[in-house]
């Protein structure tokens, strides 16, 4: 299943195995592991893993890990550089799980906010999900922010594996 979603300035499509590289690259950057995998290098293959499991969830349930390209486009589509990803996991809970984030060079332009509203609204609006959750690690503050912008509300706080999460949630 191929569903593209576009805003006003991004175009986020499924990620696909030929995204391995490029989407490991963008994860294994500092900035973006700092609260992504709690500062862990990840390997090919768990990057891989990733990939193998969003196109699952897309075949099965009609989500998962999109990758955003800003709009217009002005290289060709098979050379453009990620600018970031948003997308539904599944979680231990009945409902999905949202995770985003914006290559760093890209941050402060409301890129994360926009292509995680646009995951929600096709959550809510195409697949009929009526609840779907987010945590975030207490420090990151601007994830939280984007959580809280798209009317997210936090329901809990725990600490795992000695870091302080925060847990949200929306409901259609």
């Amino acid at each position: 299943m191929s569903v593209i979603l576009r805003t006003l300035r991004l175009e986020l499509r499924p990620c696909r195995l030929s995204d391995l590289n490029a989407l490991h690259q963008l994860w294994i950057s500092a900035d973006m592991r700092r609260f992504l995998f709690d500062d862990q290098i990840i390997s090919l293959e768990e990057a891989r893993s990733f990939i193998v499991a969003s196109q699952s969830s897309f075949a099965e349930r009609g989500y998962g890990l999109w990758l955003f390209f800003e709009q217009p486009r002005i290289v060709p589509p098979e050379i453009e550089p990620i600018a970031g990803f948003a997308g539904l996991l599944d979680s231990s809970e009945a409902s999905p799980s949202l995770i985003f984030g914006t290559a760093p060079q890209l941050w402060q332009r409301g890129y994360a906010r926009e292509a995680a509203a646009a995951v929600l609204r096709y959550a809510f609006d195409q697949r009929g999900l009526k609840r779907v959750i987010a945590d975030v690690d207490e420090p990151n503050i601007a994830s939280i922010r984007v959580l809280e912008a798209l009317g997210m509300r936090q329901t809990r706080r725990s600490i795992v594996n000695d870091r302080p999460l925060l847990y949200y949630e929306s409901r259609n």
